[in-house]
């Protein structure tokens, strides 16, 4: 990806000239001690009944070095599940499950939000309770085939939501909210990225709906809207942040318009004063289409944080320029719970294996060299 220059005048988080990756910022209530982000990462190890369990707890006690932890997206009700082994937030279990990862990542100094998910028309009947048909703001089929315990099957066709039910599924958001404040987590990351259920709302590929949810700009953006209301009604907008991604074509995604769609919504989000925007740069080829993130970042006009094929390299450039406050790593973090420290010390980066990405055990989870171990 290309990072592109922002002139804009530099937010107050964000005054110390020519930041780096080890530079501490302020971000709401919190001092972070470096500007690493570990990214959102799916990894469907989550135990039963989608339960963090100890080998979770190991996971991401071992990147607390990071500046700030995001978790892997959590459903916040049993219909928001597309993906098997992936944790939730809306039961005691669950909660309980969290609050031993975040105790284990306070034990170590770090900062850790929980990112809350409803994956909406990306899942199968298997999923959902008693086998009912996925929701979706359109009854529109996703290209693709999912996951199953039968193998690999087609997406089925959502069944719209009726305008009646949406407010309940902000009120799910709103529980799940609460959850993770019982769990101990230091705030959380509205999911609206990536084709999942806000993502679908917002677009006009998969939004055709004719009520107060669909068809103008301003309507797409309601459910967003109502949802941050709903979580930052929870926690207060300084401990909540949002992910977007407004060019990906991930889970068949399109918009016939991206800049004007994801424009108003970092503004909107921006006038809710959220912590920070985490913004996806790049489609799924790493192309970035020469959007104009600058734009989006001064339409937010607080903490941005950039995400996607960032190394070292990119990740300071983008800093010192002030394009970006935060850089959020992904695949790196999934093979170097030290990524911080490798980072700082120059040190060689170990490769990941994709073959243990999602699923399995602690091969490919838990089992990573870190540098002292990789040194000796």
């Amino acid at each position: 990806m290309s990072v592109q220059s922002d002139p804009s005048p530099r937010s107050a988080a964000t005054t110390r000239a020519m930041p780096d990756l080890f530079t501490p910022l302020a971000l709401g209530p919190y001092r972070l001690r470096n500007r690493v982000v570990m990214a959102p990462l799916t990894r469907c190890r989550a135990g039963a009944g989608d339960v963090p369990r100890e080998l979770n707890v190991a996971y991401y006690r071992q990147r607390a070095s990071a500046g700030l932890i995001i978790t892997e997206a959590s459903q916040i009700a049993p219909e928001g599940k597309g993906y098997p082994a992936t944790p939730g937030i809306y039961n005691g279990a669950q909660t309980a499950g969290w609050a031993r990862v975040t105790n284990a990542v306070h034990e170590r100094g770090g900062r850790i939000f929980l990112q809350l998910w409803h994956v909406g028309r990306i899942s199968h009947p298997s999923y959902q309770p008693g086998g009912a048909t996925p929701v979706a703001p359109s009854a529109i089929r996703p290209a693709g085939r999912v996951a199953t315990d039968e193998g690999q099957v087609p997406y089925v066709t959502p069944r719209a939501l009726e305008t009646d039910e949406i407010p309940g599924i902000v009120a799910q958001y709103e529980a799940a909210a609460r959850n993770a404040r019982s769990a101990g987590f230091d705030g959380v990351e509205i999911h609206a990225a990536n084709g999942y259920l806000i993502d679908q709302f917002l677009r006009d590929h998969t939004n055709r709906r004719t009520d107060a949810y669909g068809g103008s700009l301003g309507n797409r953006l309601r459910f967003l809207a109502e949802v941050t209301e709903a979580v930052t009604g929870v926690w207060g907008a300084r401990r909540v942040g949002a992910r977007l991604s407004p060019i990906s074509g991930f889970n068949d995604m399109r918009d016939s318009d991206p800049a004007a769609t994801f424009g108003a919504a970092a503004a909107l989000l921006g006038g809710a004063r959220l912590a920070y925007l985490h913004v996806i740069e790049q489609d799924r080829t790493g192309a970035n289409d020469d959007f104009d993130w600058g734009a989006l970042r001064r339409a937010f006009g607080g903490v941005y944080m950039a995400n996607g094929g960032f190394d070292f390299t990119r990740a300071t450039v983008a800093l010192a320029r002030g394009d970006a406050d935060l850089v959020a790593f992904g695949v790196p973090y999934i093979a170097n719970p030290d990524l911080v420290e490798r980072f700082s010390a120059g040190a060689e980066l170990n490769a990941a294996d994709p073959t243990t990405f999602y699923g399995g055990d602690a091969a490919g989870y838990t089992d990573y060299p870190i540098l002292e171990a990789a040194t000796t």
